[in-house]
């Protein structure tokens, strides 16, 4: 990004960005995956899903051997895009690498992404603190459900220019610190995590590159009341729909995945195989490291 995202002022710069922006789109077409055909990433390889990730702030990809796509292998892949700090999370294994499946009791039954249900639009760890960011992430399906369970995608970078387009001052309004409230997790009367202030919008300390705190719930999410807030709000609301020409849909197979600097996505409902050992899986790890650049 060449211009500062948080300055709604500087219109030349913002118009060059967009332009650049919007013919990456043009040139990438970020839905086709890479295909991976080596037992791992090469070195072609890595440098097509960085300039990816660079360009619109995910990539697609194909494991052609998809049976040996275990954990040791999403890890390896990660670093060798510069990600290595994992984060951990109340339901994530001992690894700190979640293995996302149906649970039908225990923690992990209380959260969403443990259920069969439909998943809404958020970029991960909205509710994470500032020192525990999390940049980057990688999802990889060992299994699909039988039916359902489609990934939405929307690079935040094209929901800031729509936004920006529509009205400026929403971005303004996304940017103040205490826009966007996350009370506090409480189980079983113990507060486990204390409520979270932040903007939606933020530049990136580490990268100098826009970045996005959000979710679409409507339980458990305390938005700022006042008026330009909640129009923002709303306009950000009707950008997360399938007719948005910026909206990647994308159902993942076997040994199949999405690396990501954190972009919105979200997940349709799905219904599962009868048989519990043939369930849909997929592992996600989050990271406080973005996607290394092209020209790192």
């Amino acid at each position: 990004m060449l211009f500062d995202p948080l300055d709604i002022s500087n219109e030349v710069a913002y118009q060059r960005w967009r332009t650049e922006k919007l013919q990456a789109y043009e040139d990438l077409l970020p839905a086709v995956p890479i295909e991976i055909q080596s037992p791992t990433a090469s070195d072609d390889d890595v440098r097509l899903i960085r300039r990816a990730c660079d360009a619109v702030n995910f990539c697609l990809y194909r494991v052609s051997q998809a049976d040996s796509a275990d954990k040791s292998y999403i890890r390896t892949l990660g670093r060798s895009l510069g990600l290595d700090r994992l984060d951990g999370n109340l339901c994530s294994d001992e690894d700190n690498i979640s293995s996302i499946q149906v649970a039908g009791d225990g923690r992990k039954a209380g959260y969403i992404p443990y259920t069969d249900r439909q998943l809404t639009w958020h970029t991960d760890g909205y509710y994470n603190n500032e020192s525990c960011t999390i940049r980057a992430m990688v999802l990889h399906c060992v299994r699909p459900a039988e039916t359902g369970g489609e990934n939405l995608l929307l690079d935040h970078e094209m929901a800031y220019i729509q936004l920006r387009d529509e009205n400026p001052l929403y971005i303004k309004a996304f940017m103040q610190p205490d826009v966007l409230v996350i009370p506090p997790n409480i189980e079983n009367g113990t507060e486990i995590r204390p409520a979270q202030a932040g903007p939606v919008f933020s530049l990136d300390s580490s990268s100098g590159r826009l970045h996005m705190r959000y979710s679409a719930r409507t339980r458990n999410i305390e938005w700022k009341q006042d008026s330009l807030s909640q129009e923002a709000v709303s306009c950000m609301k009707q950008l997360l729909d399938a007719n948005n020409p910026y909206v990647i849909t994308y159902r993942m197979q076997a040994g199949e995945g999405i690396i990501a600097n954190n972009i919105l996505h979200n997940r349709t409902a799905f219904r599962d195989s009868e048989d519990v050992e043939q369930g849909r899986l997929l592992y996600r790890a989050r990271y406080y490291d973005r996607v290394a650049g092209v020209a790192e």
